[in-house]
């Protein structure tokens, strides 16, 4: 499938649903990394740290997923995300897509980011269009995190459970898709400075691992 001449020449045009199905399509991969399926240096954010630090987790890494929802709008496509609960003892109050590790029961990094959109914001399965799969994310905690992307009916109800989620909020593509928005900051964290994405939006930062999976989502769709 080509992309839309006019998507091309225009930048507001370019993030159209139209235009990003398309681009979705062409661009995201349509077979999920697993047991066949070689995977070969897997992103994440030690891409980001200076020569010499660069250091992957070692393996195993844990599996997990996460759902990249996607939402028509009138005033244009949006991305969809969450706030942790301030309470949880994991990345609590950070900016997240719906998603966690891979249960015994899942065949699918689908069946796993659907299932967790389902206990955490209450987002039916039946309500997603899977389009398809960006590539896998290392996290620095030693997940290996398959973000499957997806299509949400702009009718969905959402019902966050405030046992894990606070919020959740919505960003238009346009502002995500800049990569000048796309900061790179450093902290402390194990004794040694560590590099990674950062997105500030209104009153939320976008961070770590869901900031690197949406610079992906640039790469992949929108270079």
């Amino acid at each position: 499938m080509r992309l839309p001449e006019a998507a091309a020449r225009s930048p507001a045009e370019a993030f159209t649903l139209d235009a990003f199905l398309a681009r979705a399509e062409n661009r995201l991969s349509h077979v999920a990394p697993g047991p066949g399926v070689p995977l070969s240096n897997p992103r994440g954010d030690h891409d980001l740290q200076p020569e010499g630090f660069a250091v992957a987790p070692a393996t195993p890494h844990r599996p997990a997923a996460v759902l990249v929802p996607v939402i028509d709008r009138p005033e244009g496509v949006t991305l969809l995300f969450t706030q942790r609960a301030a309470h949880l003892r994991d990345h609590s109050g950070q900016v997240a897509f719906p998603g966690g590790k891979v249960d015994p029961e899942d065949t699918s990094p689908v069946d796993t980011a659907l299932r967790e959109a389902r206990e955490e914001i209450g987002l039916e399965s039946g309500a997603v269009r899977p389009l398809g799969y960006l590539d896998p994310y290392l996290s620095g905690t030693g997940f290996l995190v398959v973000p499957v992307v997806g299509l949400v009916a702009r009718e969905a109800a959402l019902r966050p459970n405030p046992a894990e989620v606070a919020a959740v909020f919505e960003v238009p593509l346009a502002f995500l898709m800049d990569p000048a928005r796309h900061l790179v900051r450093s902290a402390e964290w194990r004794g040694r400075t560590r590099y990674f994405y950062a997105i500030p939006f209104a009153e939320h930062l976008i961070w770590g691992v869901t900031a690197g999976i949406v610079h992906n989502l640039y790469e992949r769709l929108y270079p």
